[in-house]
């Protein structure tokens, strides 16, 4: 079974410097314009056609979202049928029945837009902040996935577990009106989770942020034998990276590079990388890699040549880098929508 093309964005909600000319030049947004500037940047790209956008969910100084179902709630009020979901709702220290109840909600505010993607996100910083212990991570993601996808069969739930309170015979509300959400399964590269996803016939999204996507390709294979062995229907596959579009490729990796470097050693900082430097950021950059930076052209060419290497249906683009300015962003999205899609789309027919 084919599937659609979808193209779409993602966003972390990065604090951003403010414009280069006006009082303040250079410095931070607050966390409120943040989120005010994200919801703009999505009312664009539902203007300009993409399919999705995603917001993540963080609990730290650098990031503006921590609640992106409201966040997402406010963008349906502002958009007509652009999709809007999770990039990714860290299950692992969440609450099933509460997640659930909240995209439910979005669905309903949306006229049936909302999805959700689940994973176990790449900060831990909401284990300590809702006092859960580390030790208990590969637990707490197993069995609040097991929940979920209870809750996903539109019928009343019985499930028992260690993590949470055990439910018996209990419906959870408000009920999607097509009578599920849409759910995926994020994951960063580990066969478990690949297995796990087919295993609940989920689709599979895969976050290829670097290395090369061509690594991916195993995955790829292995998530539909996966279901065709668990006996599951055939599933998207789905692929999102960072990447930031301008007119030409020069102009683009100048523009993004000094964010991209200041964000990569700031967490290179909190994790013991080494520093970034320019050589790794080429060759991020250049075909094989996992940066879509660079002209509308070159942009599209890459996306396409990933998306039929994976066999993948869907492409998100990170858009969002660090204290990258909201304006570099919006003309970022505008090329992504009217230019690169298009082309892609001209590409793989």
């Amino acid at each position: 079974m084919s599937h659609p093309l979808e193209f779409g964005l993602d966003t972390f909600g990065d604090v951003t410097e403010r414009p280069a000319s006006g009082d303040g030049a250079g410095t931070l947004v607050t966390h409120a314009q943040a989120i005010r500037d994200l919801v703009e940047q999505a009312v664009l790209a539902d203007r300009v056609g993409l399919d999705f956008i995603g917001v993540g969910e963080h609990h730290r100084v650098d990031f503006a979202v921590s609640a992106p179902e409201v966040v997402l709630a406010a963008i349906a009020a502002r958009t007509e049928r652009i999709r809007l979901g999770s990039a990714v709702t860290v299950l692992s220290s969440d609450d099933p029945v509460r997640v659930y109840e909240r995209f439910a909600t979005v669905d309903a505010v949306s006229n049936g837009r909302a999805e959700v993607i689940l994973g176990r996100g790449s900060f831990t910083e909401s284990f300590p902040l809702f006092g859960l212990d580390l030790q208990d991570y590969e637990k707490l993601f197993e069995e609040k996935i097991e929940l979920f996808a209870e809750l996903l069969k539109d019928e009343a739930v019985t499930w028992q577990g260690s993590v949470r309170g055990s439910l018996s015979d209990q419906w959870v509300y408000p009920r999607p009106e097509s009578g599920t959400l849409k759910t995926w399964v994020g994951v960063g590269g580990s066969p478990q989770s690949v297995i796990r996803a087919a295993h609940y016939g989920l689709p599979l999204f895969l976050a290829i942020i670097g290395g090369q996507p061509a690594q991916f390709a195993p995955y790829a294979d292995l998530y539909r034998r996966a279901l065709t062995e668990f006996g599951k229907p055939s599933q998207p596959i789905a692929m999102h990276s960072p990447g930031f579009i301008a007119e030409t490729d020069a102009e683009a990796k100048e523009i993004l590079y000094p964010y991209q470097e200041e964000q990569t050693n700031q967490l290179g900082r909190e994790r013991g990388w080494p520093p970034y430097s320019r050589p790794q950021y080429e060759q991020s950059a250049n075909p094989t890699g996992a940066l879509y930076v660079g002209s509308p052209e070159t942009v599209a060419q890459k996306i396409a040549k990933n998306l039929t290497l994976l066999g993948a249906s869907r492409f998100d683009l990170r858009y969002s880098m660090g204290r990258l300015p909201h304006e570099h962003m919006m003309r970022s999205i505008e090329l992504y929508g009217t230019e690169v899609v298009p082309r892609v789309r001209e590409l793989m027919a």
